[in-house]
């Protein structure tokens, strides 16, 4: 008998054509029929594991049609007596304006009283059972999710059983996660509450990794890589991790075209011998080859919506250069890559980035400094100190690695200066991370650059969608966001010969520190409105929560 491991994933959907994402129990051939639309995929197997990625084509632009799936000509999905209305695939329309979904950090621990007490309401479910319960129309037209959708170091019971059921968790690296299979255990985990199944088989998703998908603090710094390079278990960790990426979130992000260009994907699809294809070994060596030089393979990825909108997301943890002579957040080849993508010509430039680009102007310049420190500004015994504190309090955002964050920093003056094209209405920074939520806005400063900006800049962080913030840094962060705190942090980043950056910027909302979602909506006028969602069960048992506003934002149109 069929059966349904995980899924089905709704991925990359355009105007006409849509992708489909799942796991099954077993080799054999997945059917999506959609309306009239039938297509279908040959399942690939990895470390035991069988996927199927099946793309229909030909649907009507601005149509939402129900689908099913089926195995072996068994039919799988939607379950009998779901509880949900029937999945749909809700195509692009036309010059409809855009209205995006995002968020960061979410911990997959059960939906009950004790679970909730502990995390919070799961915001991504809250918004599943509102979805499920409102009008179709009004439906984000995908989500992004931008890092730690998965907790590969912070394990729950559950994913700890499995653990301790295949390995002693007294050996390394203890209730961490070692390899592949338990990988694909917590996808599994994350994935099959049914109301967060339900919308992610209704609601198109792109997604992007951060450090929590393969450990804290994953690439801070050339010294971190030498120590788990030191231990015996961090191979199999990283292999597995990124080859489950590459299967479980990489793989739909990519548009046919794209996927047409990879060459794993270009390995399953010529694959027409008997049988299925086991990728097994060649994924494996993509993993590995992908960290130990982070410009063989790209994980960022870029998508047009007409001229309305271009969105970018870009990969801030594999890509990185951490050689102390040169370190970099992005190395050569993905800088350049950024760099053509950064063009005008769109009414809204969305840059997703899973750490905050532009963070409390205090906190910013306290990691400027932390860099210079660890670049021997003081000294050798401070460069010494100054790794510490880099690990310890995770100093490591784009602040921590100024020479990118003064490149990236250039080329958006220069899209909104129109240098680059027609200056947009905005350029966002979509982020998560930091387990508080805020926006901010930017400007040129004149004493560095003579760009002027015709464009908004803007920073709107959502994080986390469920994992609360500890107390202590809510107070720490609260504290980022003063001003006479930023002027001395300053002082202390210039004092480490850090060198001034082109851009001024300031919180204008936040921080708060509630576990919410985000959703971006281009106005009728070519303005942007933000607005965050929590779940709220006050009155109500746990597993049943109501949505609320957080907050709104208007970013309005500057010319």
């Amino acid at each position: 008998m069929a059966t349904l491991v995980l899924g089905p994933l709704l991925r990359h959907v355009d105007e006409t054509s849509a992708t489909i994402w799942v796991e099954v129990a077993d080799a054999g051939t997945v059917t999506v029929t959609a309306g009239d639309h039938v297509a279908s995929a040959r399942t690939f197997a990895a470390h035991g594991h069988h996927y199927a990625l099946v793309e229909l084509e030909g649907l009507a632009p601005g149509s939402h049609t129900p689908y099913t799936v089926s195995v072996g000509g068994e039919a799988l999905w939607p379950e009998p007596g779901s509880a949900y209305p029937p999945s749909v695939i809700p195509t692009l329309k036309p010059g409809k304006p855009l209205r995006m979904a995002f968020g960061s950090c979410r911990v997959s621990v059960p939906h009950d009283d004790a679970g909730t007490q502990a995390f919070g309401v799961d915001a991504l479910r809250a918004y599943a059972l509102h979805m499920a319960g409102g009008d179709a129309d009004k439906w984000p037209d995908l989500v992004l999710f931008l890092g730690d959708q998965v907790y590969a170091d912070e394990t729950s019971e559950e994913m700890r059983d499995f653990i301790a059921s295949r390995r002693s968790l007294d050996e390394p690296p203890g209730e961490e996660l070692k390899d592949y299979e338990e990988y694909a255990h917590l996808y599994r985990i994350a994935w099959s509450d049914p109301a967060n199944r339900w919308l992610l088989s209704t609601l198109p998703s792109a997604m992007i990794f951060d450090d929590h998908d393969i450990r804290d603090d994953w690439n801070t710094s050339w010294t971190w890589r030498q120590q788990m390079a030191a231990t015996s278990w961090w191979h199999d960790r990283i292999v597995g991790g990124l080859a489950s990426y590459w299967v479980y979130q990489h793989l739909g992000n990519l548009s046919s075209a794209d996927r047409a260009d990879d060459a794993m994907w270009q390995r399953i699809t010529s694959h027409d011998g008997e049988g299925e294809l086991d990728i097994t070994g060649a994924l494996d060596d993509l993993a590995e080859q992908a960290d130990e030089k982070a410009d063989c393979y790209r994980w960022s990825f870029a998508r047009d919506f007409g001229d309305q909108v271009r969105l970018v997301v870009v990969d801030s943890r594999a890509a990185r250069v951490l050689e102390p002579d040169r370190r970099s957040i992005l190395d050569d080849v993905e800088m350049t890559w950024l760099d053509d993508q950064l063009q005008g010509g769109f009414e809204h430039v969305l840059v997703g980035t899973s750490l905050p680009f532009l963070m409390a102007p205090a906190l910013h310049h306290a990691e400027a400094f932390s860099e210079g420190l660890c670049s021997g500004a003081w000294g050798k015994r401070a460069a010494g100190v100054g790794e510490r504190l880099r690990q310890a309090i995770d100093l490591e955002h784009w602040a921590a690695f100024g020479q990118g964050f003064r490149q990236v920093a250039d080329m958006v003056l220069e899209v909104a200066a129109g240098r680059r094209g027609p200056a947009p209405q905005t350029i966002t920074f979509l982020s998560g991370d930091v387990h508080h939520s805020y926006v901010a806005t930017a400007w040129a400063d004149p004493a560095v650059t003579a760009l002027r900006p015709q464009s908004a800049i803007v920073q709107a962080v959502c994080s986390p969608i469920r994992n609360p913030l500890p107390r202590g840094m809510e107070r720490i962060t609260s504290w980022g966001a003063r001003r006479p705190l930023a002027r001395v942090t300053r002082r202390l980043a210039r004092s480490a010969k850090v060198p001034a950056g082109p851009l001024g910027w300031q919180l204008d909302r936040g921080p708060w520190y509630d576990n919410n979602l985000a959703v971006l909506e281009v106005r009728p006028d070519g303005g942007l409105h933000l607005r965050w969602s929590a779940g709220d069960v006050e009155g109500r048992p746990s597993d049943q929560p109501v949505l609320r506003v957080v907050s709104e934002v208007d970013v309005p149109v500057r010319r």
